[in-house]
């Protein structure tokens, strides 16, 4: 098995960060740094550790919803020393990680699991798997500023995808809008307001694909139905 892979499947990381951790040489098989991705191990015989901490495969498989509070963050360690989502998932002896991220200020929907496939599929750009948001800005967009932003809007020297929006609300100084994309890109959400001048003052994720927010209360967490669980392993 591809060394980036066994690490997902031990619980530890996503792939995508398994791999990050092996370029970095913070990941050893056999007592010996190894930095190549490509490193294929033999699962039964190799040990590997991460950090210096051996790991092993994750037998029971955990995948949780939880609405995120404004404040937490969504890594396992933060050299700020604020509070990370996984403090208010309690009673889950399994190590369990966040699918993709929200920003501190962002709340809403966030999945955390110890699946690494899982996790590939939903945060690797070729499956476009669709993220649902609601965003307070400021003023309220014309009919041509949400006709770029559905085209696309180059943020960060390249252009996004098509992507959806639509006014919920109309006040004075505000709207409400109804916004669904199909990348990850950081901040993206908030970067495509502000190309169309309209800045984020509030941002909730409601959905992603399928999955939705639903009643969840602000900090709860429940684990995923059957239906949800195989809806995302048919990704």
């Amino acid at each position: 098995m591809r060394l980036q892979k066994y690490i997902a499947l031990c619980g530890v990381t996503s792939r995508r960060k398994a791999e990050k951790l092996i370029l970095e040489g913070k990941v050893k098989v056999n007592d010996k740094v190894v930095n190549e991705l490509g490193t294929v191990i033999d699962i039964d015989k190799d040990k590997v550790k991460v950090n210096d901490k051996l790991i092993k495969p994750e037998r029971n498989k955990v995948y949780i919803m939880l609405n995120k509070p404004i404040g937490y963050v969504t890594t396992l360690k933060d050299e700020q020393n604020r509070k990370i989502v996984t403090d208010l998932i309690e009673g889950v002896k399994e190590r369990i990680y966040p699918v993709g991220r929200l920003d501190a200020d962002t709340t809403g929907l966030l999945l955390l699991t110890n699946d690494g496939d899982i996790t590939y599929k939903l945060t690797h750009p070729s499956n476009e798997v669709p993220k649902r948001y609601i965003a307070i800005v400021e003023g309220v967009p014309n009919k041509l500023e949400l006709e770029r932003f559905r085209k696309g809007l180059k943020i960060d020297g390249r252009y996004t995808s098509k992507a959806k929006i639509k006014i919920i609300r109309r006040y004075e100084d505000e709207s409400i809008l109804d916004i669904t994309i199909h990348e990850g890109r950081n901040r993206q959400v908030k970067k495509m307001c502000e190309a169309i001048n309209h800045p984020v003052k509030k941002l909730k994720r409601i959905a992603i694909g399928e999955l939705e927010l639903g009643g969840l209360n602000l900090g709860e967490w429940r684990y995923l139905e059957d239906d949800e669980i195989e809806y995302l392993k048919n990704l």
